[in-house]
């Protein structure tokens, strides 16, 4: 493996990082700073339908933030794939403890993050969520 290819691994895996210090802060514009603006952002969360375009993926975020106190991820698994020199794939298990409405819960869920590297970052183009029972 070249050290160029393993400095983009290092990269995506940090924006993957990003991304879930975002989910956890609970802050929508946090969360607006890891995703590339663009009409082609798609987000498929547990339970949902596929939504498309950045601001039906932001409104997703903020329904999602707006009852939750806590959300705590532990992730693992990650495997970076690269799709091409500016697009790669996050395959990894999110391991979560929720608070929503004052119940707390904790489950899993298999990840698929897609990012698109754009100005010199890469930033989240996708995110699918799959619980594991």
């Amino acid at each position: 493996m070249t050290e160029e290819l393993e400095r983009e691994r290092e990269a995506v895996r940090q924006a993957n990082a990003a991304f879930y210090a975002a989910f956890q802060s609970l802050d929508t514009e946090r969360m607006r700073a890891v995703w590339a603006q663009s009409d082609a952002a798609t987000v498929v969360h547990p339970g949902w339908r596929p939504l498309a375009g950045i601001g039906p993926v932001m409104e997703s975020w903020r329904r999602i933030f707006e009852g939750a106190t806590l959300m705590q991820f532990t992730v693992t698994g990650v495997q970076v794939h690269f799709d091409s020199e500016t697009t790669a794939r996050v395959l990894c298990l999110e391991n979560l403890t929720t608070v929503l409405d004052g119940a707390v819960s904790e489950g899993r869920v298999q990840a698929t993050n897609v990012f698109v590297k754009a100005g010199g970052r890469w930033l989240l183009v996708h995110h699918h969520g799959s619980p594991v029972m």
